[in-house]
Protein backbone atom coordinates (compact mmCIF):
# COMPACT_ATOMS: atom_id res chain seq x y z
CA UNK A 1 0.00 0.00 0.00
CA UNK A 2 1.26 3.45 -0.85
CA UNK A 3 1.16 6.03 1.60
CA UNK A 4 1.76 9.61 0.46
CA UNK A 5 3.11 11.38 3.50
CA UNK A 6 4.30 11.11 6.36
CA UNK A 7 2.63 10.86 9.82
CA UNK A 8 3.25 11.70 13.79
CA UNK A 9 2.08 8.71 15.51
CA UNK A 10 1.41 8.82 19.30
CA UNK A 11 0.91 5.11 21.09
CA UNK A 12 -0.85 4.65 24.13
CA UNK A 13 -0.17 1.72 26.09
CA UNK A 14 3.73 1.58 24.77
CA UNK A 15 4.38 -0.81 26.84
CA UNK A 16 2.19 -3.71 27.02
CA UNK A 17 2.15 -6.93 24.94
CA UNK A 18 -0.02 -5.19 21.80
CA UNK A 19 2.15 -2.19 21.83
CA UNK A 20 5.51 -3.94 21.59
CA UNK A 21 3.71 -5.89 18.50
CA UNK A 22 2.43 -2.40 17.33
CA UNK A 23 5.96 -1.26 17.47
CA UNK A 24 7.50 -4.12 15.61
CA UNK A 25 4.77 -4.16 13.17
CA UNK A 26 5.39 0.23 12.31
CA UNK A 27 9.04 -0.94 11.73
CA UNK A 28 8.50 -4.00 10.10
CA UNK A 29 6.08 -2.64 7.66
CA UNK A 30 7.86 0.66 6.71
CA UNK A 31 4.75 3.16 8.23
CA UNK A 32 6.19 6.47 6.64
CA UNK A 33 6.60 7.92 10.44
CA UNK A 34 7.63 11.56 10.77
CA UNK A 35 7.87 11.13 14.47
CA UNK A 36 6.87 8.97 17.25
CA UNK A 37 5.62 9.33 20.61
CA UNK A 38 5.60 6.45 23.26
CA UNK A 39 2.94 7.17 26.02
CA UNK A 40 2.26 5.20 29.34
CA UNK A 41 1.19 5.11 33.03
CA UNK A 42 3.65 6.94 35.45
CA UNK A 43 5.14 3.44 36.18
CA UNK A 44 6.27 3.21 33.25
CA UNK A 45 7.71 6.62 33.07
CA UNK A 46 11.69 7.14 32.37
CA UNK A 47 12.18 3.68 30.24
CA UNK A 48 13.38 4.06 26.60
CA UNK A 49 12.44 1.65 23.94
CA UNK A 50 14.40 1.02 21.20
CA UNK A 51 12.80 1.63 17.68
CA UNK A 52 14.97 1.58 14.09
CA UNK A 53 18.02 2.26 16.19
CA UNK A 54 17.12 5.18 18.48
CA UNK A 55 16.17 4.82 22.23
CA UNK A 56 12.65 6.70 22.35
CA UNK A 57 11.87 7.58 25.84
CA UNK A 58 8.38 6.54 27.44
CA UNK A 59 6.07 9.76 28.88
CA UNK A 60 3.48 9.72 31.18
CA UNK A 61 0.49 10.97 28.85
CA UNK A 62 -0.69 14.24 29.76
CA UNK A 63 -3.03 16.97 28.30
CA UNK A 64 -0.44 17.88 26.15
CA UNK A 65 1.11 14.58 24.95
CA UNK A 66 -1.36 15.03 21.81
CA UNK A 67 -0.40 18.28 20.25
CA UNK A 68 0.98 18.08 16.76
CA UNK A 69 -0.26 13.98 16.61
CA UNK A 70 -2.03 13.11 13.43
CA UNK A 71 -2.85 9.42 15.16
CA UNK A 72 -2.81 7.88 18.37
CA UNK A 73 -2.80 4.01 18.61
CA UNK A 74 -4.63 3.55 21.84
CA UNK A 75 -3.87 -0.07 23.76
CA UNK A 76 -3.78 0.74 27.67
CA UNK A 77 -7.55 -0.24 28.68
CA UNK A 78 -10.78 1.26 28.03
CA UNK A 79 -10.65 3.56 31.31
CA UNK A 80 -7.59 4.95 29.78
CA UNK A 81 -9.14 5.11 26.53
CA UNK A 82 -12.47 7.04 27.76
CA UNK A 83 -10.27 9.76 29.81
CA UNK A 84 -7.65 10.59 26.80
CA UNK A 85 -9.75 9.88 23.12
CA UNK A 86 -11.45 12.98 23.64
CA UNK A 87 -8.45 15.22 24.03
CA UNK A 88 -6.99 13.56 21.70
CA UNK A 89 -9.58 14.20 19.31
CA UNK A 90 -10.18 17.71 20.24
CA UNK A 91 -6.31 18.67 19.32
CA UNK A 92 -6.79 17.09 16.00
CA UNK A 93 -6.06 13.91 16.13
CA UNK A 94 -7.66 10.36 14.70
CA UNK A 95 -7.79 7.72 17.59
CA UNK A 96 -7.66 4.10 16.53
CA UNK A 97 -8.91 2.43 20.10
CA UNK A 98 -8.16 -1.36 20.30
CA UNK A 99 -10.12 -0.87 23.78
CA UNK A 100 -13.93 -1.74 24.32
CA UNK A 101 -14.59 1.66 25.20
CA UNK A 102 -15.92 3.10 21.88
CA UNK A 103 -17.07 -0.03 20.09
CA UNK A 104 -20.40 -0.22 19.75
CA UNK A 105 -21.17 3.59 20.25
CA UNK A 106 -23.27 4.56 16.88
CA UNK A 107 -20.87 7.57 16.01
CA UNK A 108 -17.75 5.31 16.08
CA UNK A 109 -17.08 3.17 13.13
CA UNK A 110 -16.29 -0.42 13.77
CA UNK A 111 -13.25 -1.25 11.38
CA UNK A 112 -11.81 -4.49 9.62
CA UNK A 113 -10.11 -3.60 6.70
CA UNK A 114 -10.77 -7.23 4.47
CA UNK A 115 -14.39 -6.53 5.66
CA UNK A 116 -15.31 -2.84 5.86
CA UNK A 117 -12.68 -0.49 5.08
CA UNK A 118 -15.35 1.93 3.80
CA UNK A 119 -16.51 2.47 7.04
CA UNK A 120 -13.29 4.09 8.35
CA UNK A 121 -14.45 7.19 5.93
CA UNK A 122 -17.22 7.99 8.55
CA UNK A 123 -15.23 8.60 11.71
CA UNK A 124 -15.41 11.17 13.52
CA UNK A 125 -12.30 11.25 15.11
CA UNK A 126 -12.58 7.95 16.75
CA UNK A 127 -12.23 4.35 14.98
CA UNK A 128 -12.88 1.19 17.03
CA UNK A 129 -10.80 -1.96 16.76
CA UNK A 130 -12.91 -4.80 17.19
CA UNK A 131 -12.75 -7.84 19.46
CA UNK A 132 -9.92 -10.42 18.92
CA UNK A 133 -12.33 -13.38 18.58
CA UNK A 134 -14.65 -11.25 16.55
CA UNK A 135 -11.78 -10.08 14.11
CA UNK A 136 -10.86 -14.20 13.41
CA UNK A 137 -14.07 -14.63 13.16
CA UNK A 138 -14.99 -12.28 10.53
CA UNK A 139 -12.07 -12.48 8.12
CA UNK A 140 -12.79 -16.55 7.85
CA UNK A 141 -16.97 -16.15 7.84
CA UNK A 142 -16.93 -12.45 5.64
CA UNK A 143 -15.76 -13.72 2.36
CA UNK A 144 -18.22 -16.86 2.42
CA UNK A 145 -21.07 -14.51 3.10
CA UNK A 146 -19.99 -11.86 0.32
CA UNK A 147 -20.90 -14.83 -1.51
CA UNK A 148 -23.55 -16.83 -0.08
CA UNK A 149 -25.42 -14.64 3.06
CA UNK A 150 -24.70 -15.82 6.25
CA UNK A 151 -27.96 -16.38 8.43
CA UNK A 152 -26.76 -18.47 11.42
CA UNK A 153 -23.16 -18.54 13.34
CA UNK A 154 -22.43 -21.10 15.81
CA UNK A 155 -19.12 -20.18 17.29
CA UNK A 156 -16.58 -21.58 20.37
CA UNK A 157 -13.39 -20.51 20.86
CA UNK A 158 -10.53 -21.41 22.61
CA UNK A 159 -8.95 -17.92 23.82
CA UNK A 160 -5.12 -17.98 24.58
CA UNK A 161 -3.74 -16.42 27.23
CA UNK A 162 -2.30 -13.61 25.04
CA UNK A 163 -6.15 -11.76 25.59
CA UNK A 164 -5.30 -11.08 28.54
CA UNK A 165 -1.98 -9.24 28.26
CA UNK A 166 1.19 -10.17 28.89
CA UNK A 167 1.53 -10.80 32.23
CA UNK A 168 -1.24 -13.30 31.81
CA UNK A 169 1.55 -14.91 29.54
CA UNK A 170 3.68 -14.87 32.29
CA UNK A 171 1.74 -16.29 35.09
CA UNK A 172 0.92 -19.28 32.80
CA UNK A 173 4.37 -20.24 32.86
CA UNK A 174 4.82 -19.62 36.21
CA UNK A 175 1.69 -21.82 36.97
CA UNK A 176 2.78 -24.83 34.61
CA UNK A 177 6.48 -24.83 36.52
CA UNK A 178 4.28 -25.04 40.21
CA UNK A 179 2.13 -27.46 38.93
CA UNK A 180 5.17 -29.74 37.51
CA UNK A 181 6.98 -28.82 40.80
CA UNK A 182 3.81 -29.98 43.26
CA UNK A 183 3.36 -26.67 44.47
CA UNK A 184 0.49 -24.77 44.46
CA UNK A 185 -0.24 -22.36 41.09
CA UNK A 186 0.02 -18.69 41.79
CA UNK A 187 -3.34 -17.13 40.31
CA UNK A 188 -3.24 -13.15 39.66
CA UNK A 189 -4.51 -12.33 36.10
CA UNK A 190 -6.97 -15.25 35.59
CA UNK A 191 -9.23 -16.22 38.56
CA UNK A 192 -8.36 -20.09 38.32
CA UNK A 193 -5.36 -21.85 37.32
CA UNK A 194 -4.88 -21.63 33.76
CA UNK A 195 -1.62 -24.13 33.39
CA UNK A 196 -3.32 -27.82 32.57
CA UNK A 197 -6.69 -26.62 33.07
CA UNK A 198 -9.29 -24.68 30.82
CA UNK A 199 -12.58 -22.54 32.11
CA UNK A 200 -15.04 -20.82 30.41
CA UNK A 201 -14.22 -17.10 29.84
CA UNK A 202 -14.34 -15.18 33.39
CA UNK A 203 -16.12 -11.80 31.76
CA UNK A 204 -19.41 -10.83 33.33
CA UNK A 205 -22.54 -12.89 32.55
CA UNK A 206 -26.04 -11.24 32.00
CA UNK A 207 -29.24 -12.34 32.38
CA UNK A 208 -29.34 -14.91 29.50
CA UNK A 209 -25.98 -16.54 30.79
CA UNK A 210 -24.02 -15.24 28.09
CA UNK A 211 -20.57 -13.63 28.92
CA UNK A 212 -19.04 -10.63 27.71
CA UNK A 213 -16.72 -11.91 25.94
CA UNK A 214 -19.59 -13.72 23.64
CA UNK A 215 -21.47 -11.01 23.58
CA UNK A 216 -19.08 -8.85 22.14
CA UNK A 217 -18.26 -11.61 19.22
CA UNK A 218 -22.66 -11.40 18.63
CA UNK A 219 -22.95 -7.59 18.57
CA UNK A 220 -19.94 -6.60 16.91
CA UNK A 221 -20.46 -9.05 13.98
CA UNK A 222 -23.52 -7.57 13.42
CA UNK A 223 -22.34 -4.09 13.52
CA UNK A 224 -19.41 -4.81 11.57
CA UNK A 225 -21.27 -6.64 8.70
CA UNK A 226 -24.28 -4.46 9.29
CA UNK A 227 -26.21 -7.22 9.19
CA UNK A 228 -28.16 -7.02 12.85
CA UNK A 229 -30.54 -10.07 11.59
CA UNK A 230 -27.40 -12.73 11.52
CA UNK A 231 -28.34 -14.90 14.29
CA UNK A 232 -25.55 -15.27 16.35
CA UNK A 233 -24.54 -17.40 19.72
CA UNK A 234 -20.72 -18.01 20.91
CA UNK A 235 -19.50 -19.95 23.83
CA UNK A 236 -15.69 -18.47 24.94
CA UNK A 237 -13.41 -21.06 26.62
CA UNK A 238 -9.81 -19.84 27.97
CA UNK A 239 -6.96 -22.37 27.26
CA UNK A 240 -3.78 -22.93 28.47
CA UNK A 241 -2.43 -21.72 25.34
CA UNK A 242 0.04 -18.55 25.06
CA UNK A 243 -0.78 -16.94 22.06
CA UNK A 244 -3.16 -17.04 19.29
CA UNK A 245 -7.11 -17.98 19.55
CA UNK A 246 -8.57 -20.96 17.69
CA UNK A 247 -12.32 -21.22 16.80
CA UNK A 248 -14.61 -23.93 16.01
CA UNK A 249 -17.02 -22.32 13.70
CA UNK A 250 -20.37 -23.63 12.39
CA UNK A 251 -22.48 -21.66 9.71
CA UNK A 252 -25.88 -21.85 8.09
CA UNK A 253 -27.15 -20.23 5.04
CA UNK A 254 -30.52 -20.33 3.04
CA UNK A 255 -29.29 -22.92 0.80
CA UNK A 256 -26.07 -26.07 0.64
CA UNK A 257 -22.86 -24.21 0.13
CA UNK A 258 -20.53 -26.24 -1.72
CA UNK A 259 -17.61 -27.24 0.46
CA UNK A 260 -15.31 -27.00 -2.62
CA UNK A 261 -16.79 -23.58 -3.79
CA UNK A 262 -15.95 -22.72 0.53
CA UNK A 263 -12.29 -23.83 0.12
CA UNK A 264 -11.68 -22.18 -3.38
CA UNK A 265 -13.70 -18.93 -1.57
CA UNK A 266 -11.20 -18.61 1.67
CA UNK A 267 -8.43 -19.81 -0.35
CA UNK A 268 -8.25 -16.38 -2.37
CA UNK A 269 -9.49 -14.45 0.54
CA UNK A 270 -7.64 -11.24 1.62
CA UNK A 271 -5.64 -11.89 5.37
CA UNK A 272 -6.56 -15.64 5.03
CA UNK A 273 -4.21 -18.65 4.51
CA UNK A 274 -5.83 -22.37 3.87
CA UNK A 275 -4.20 -24.19 6.06
CA UNK A 276 -6.09 -28.49 5.36
CA UNK A 277 -3.63 -32.08 4.83
CA UNK A 278 -6.53 -34.28 5.24
CA UNK A 279 -3.82 -37.10 5.03
CA UNK A 280 -2.24 -36.07 8.08
CA UNK A 281 -4.69 -35.01 9.76
CA UNK A 282 -2.91 -31.21 9.53
CA UNK A 283 -4.96 -28.12 10.01
CA UNK A 284 -4.81 -24.69 11.79
CA UNK A 285 -2.76 -25.24 15.38
CA UNK A 286 -1.78 -21.89 17.66
CA UNK A 287 1.59 -22.68 17.24
CA UNK A 288 1.55 -22.37 13.29
CA UNK A 289 -0.82 -19.12 13.90
CA UNK A 290 1.84 -17.52 16.85
CA UNK A 291 3.48 -14.25 14.58
CA UNK A 292 1.07 -14.89 11.52
CA UNK A 293 -0.59 -12.15 9.99
CA UNK A 294 -2.80 -14.19 8.46
CA UNK A 295 -5.69 -16.59 10.27
CA UNK A 296 -5.35 -20.05 9.47
CA UNK A 297 -8.81 -21.91 8.20
CA UNK A 298 -8.86 -25.39 7.52
CA UNK A 299 -11.11 -28.09 8.34
CA UNK A 300 -14.02 -26.78 6.31
CA UNK A 301 -16.75 -29.82 6.01
CA UNK A 302 -20.29 -30.33 5.56
CA UNK A 303 -22.32 -30.52 8.70
CA UNK A 304 -24.06 -33.58 8.58
CA UNK A 305 -26.71 -32.54 10.59
CA UNK A 306 -28.02 -29.65 8.14
CA UNK A 307 -28.05 -29.14 4.57
CA UNK A 308 -27.51 -25.84 4.89
CA UNK A 309 -24.69 -26.01 7.66
CA UNK A 310 -21.01 -25.53 7.22
CA UNK A 311 -18.06 -26.35 9.66
CA UNK A 312 -14.43 -24.79 9.65
CA UNK A 313 -12.05 -24.67 12.30
CA UNK A 314 -9.62 -21.14 12.48
CA UNK A 315 -6.49 -20.20 14.45
CA UNK A 316 -4.91 -16.79 14.09
CA UNK A 317 -2.45 -14.41 16.19
CA UNK A 318 -4.67 -12.63 19.15
CA UNK A 319 -1.77 -10.12 19.41
CA UNK A 320 -0.88 -9.34 15.46
CA UNK A 321 -4.49 -9.22 13.53
CA UNK A 322 -6.74 -9.55 16.49
CA UNK A 323 -5.17 -6.54 17.36
CA UNK A 324 -2.12 -4.23 16.55
CA UNK A 325 -2.03 -5.65 13.01
CA UNK A 326 -5.87 -4.62 12.38
CA UNK A 327 -4.58 -1.16 14.11
CA UNK A 328 -1.81 -0.69 11.80
CA UNK A 329 -3.71 -1.32 8.93
CA UNK A 330 -6.72 1.02 9.48
CA UNK A 331 -3.59 3.75 9.82
CA UNK A 332 -2.50 2.62 6.63
CA UNK A 333 -6.23 3.17 5.32
CA UNK A 334 -6.63 6.13 6.69
CA UNK A 335 -3.50 7.56 4.97
CA UNK A 336 -3.69 6.01 1.50
CA UNK A 337 -6.81 7.28 1.01
CA UNK A 338 -6.66 10.91 2.76
CA UNK A 339 -9.38 9.71 5.83
CA UNK A 340 -7.80 11.61 8.43
CA UNK A 341 -9.83 14.54 8.56
CA UNK A 342 -13.26 13.43 9.88
CA UNK A 343 -15.66 14.65 7.85
CA UNK A 344 -17.59 16.60 10.91
CA UNK A 345 -16.24 17.90 13.66
CA UNK A 346 -18.42 16.29 16.70
CA UNK A 347 -16.39 14.73 19.46
CA UNK A 348 -17.06 11.67 20.66
CA UNK A 349 -17.38 11.31 23.98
Amino acid sequence: MHLSFNVRIALLGATGAVGTELLELLQSRNFPLADLKLLASPRSAGRTISFQGEDIPVEVVTEKSFDGIDIVLASAGGGTSKTWASIAVEQGAVVIDNSSAFRMNPDVPLVIPEVNPEAAATHQGIIANPNCTTILMAMAVWPLHQVQPVQRIIAATYQSASGAGMRAMEEVKAQARAILQGETPPTECFPYPLAFNLFPHNTPMNEQGYCEEEMKMVNETRKIFNAPQIKISATCVRVPVLRAHSEAINLEFAQPMPVAKAREILANAAGVQLVEDWEANYFPMPIDATGRDEVLVGRIRQDLSHPCGLELWLCGDQVRKGAALNAVQIAELLVARNWLKPKTATVVH
